[in-house]
């Protein structure tokens, strides 16, 4: 039996994995806790750090490309509709997405998950022109070097939260992804962040009803944005091929033992308002039930420069992963 060290969110559907109470076959699971677990996503990508760890999807794919050796399997811890992310501020003038255009939204780094499926939607749905918005970001990348002209860094310490409180953004995106936190990610960083402190007009969402939008967007297209991806040391694989596989199964297992005993989603209350979104599983594994939203996510990074025209490369280990 061998040690894996596993780098993974708060999830209630991993639990049981990260328990004992479910096994990788010939391993034996030892949990790190990485808190903001974002934080672990450039230890792994720059440092290898563990030998299995969720990671944001672009930027995996982004890693990959860059030659990282690392490989995934198609697990999806984390999935989100982006329809509400998206808040104006207060004398922003901005109506309806076009009016974006000409202006400077804030977003933590121009990579992240909410950034690259924002972005996607606004010129996909609503044909904003991208490259005519400042993107003013106030955290890096992880992985480096892939960075359009048209992004702004904040170089004075403050908050996309008090830029947009101030108006010197027209609009910022909320949660991890902007204005729900500061700086780079670590213990207390949603602590930090500051906007209105009780002063002046609250910002307002650009879309009025965002579940109806999102509900709409998923009948229509089929994608349901992808939010995390394990991944693994290559090495490992290399040495084990039957590693994805049984890693694979055991996270299956995790989530149907947790699915079983709370199958409305309790535990995770936005999961279960998304599982009557989209009337099923609210993060469904394997290939096919994610094709759809893996190629939305890979061409909207490439239409965004975060990554070639070409494939990244061989996006999953080889191995055996019946739909979960």
């Amino acid at each position: 039996m061998s040690d894996l060290s596993v780098a993974l969110g708060d999830y209630p559907h991993v639990k049981a994995l990260l328990s004992g109470d479910v096994t990788v076959a010939g391993h034996t699971v030892r949990p790190v806790e990485v808190k903001p677990i974002i934080g672990a996503y450039r230890r792994m990508i720059r440092d290898l750090e563990f030998d299995v760890c969720e990671l944001a999807p672009v930027s995996y794919a982004m890693a990959v490309q860059a030659g990282v050796p690392l490989t995934a399997i198609p697990v999806y811890l984390n999935r989100k509709f982006h329809h509400a992310d998206v808040q104006c501020g207060a004398a922003s003038g901005v109506h309806v997405p076009k009016d974006l255009e000409g202006r400077r939204i804030g977003v933590r780094a121009y990579s992240v998950s909410t950034g690259v499926w924002v972005r996607g939607l606004l010129r996909e749905d609503y044909g904003v022109d991208l490259g005519k918005i400042t993107w003013v970001v106030d955290d890096e990348d992880h992985v480096e070097g892939r960075i359009p002209e048209n992004v702004e860094h904040v170089t004075d310490g403050r908050s996309l939260g008090a830029l947009l409180a101030s108006g010197e953004l027209d609009a910022a995106l909320t949660g991890n992804a902007g204005t729900g936190r500061a700086g780079s990610p670590r213990a207390g960083w949603t602590a930090a962040a500051t906007g209105q402190d009780g002063a002046g007009e609250d910002p307002y969402p650009l879309f009025a009803e965002p579940d109806a939008i999102a509900r709409d967007s998923y009948l229509r297209t089929g994608v349901y944005p992808l939010h995390s991806v394990i991944a693994l040391r290559s090495e490992l694989v290399e040495r084990d091929p039957d590693l994805p596989s049984a890693l694979y199964a055991a996270f299956a297992e995790s989530k149907r033992l947790q699915a079983a005993r709370d199958p409305e989603w309790t535990a995770l209350p936005r999961l279960g308002r998304q599982a009557r979104l989209i009337g099923g599983d609210p993060v469904p594994y394997g290939i096919a039930p994610n094709e759809q939203s893996v190629r939305a996510a890979l061409r909207f990074a490439r239409d965004q420069g975060l990554l070639d025209e070409d494939r990244p490369g061989r996006l999953y280990a080889e191995g055996h992963y019946p739909d979960a």
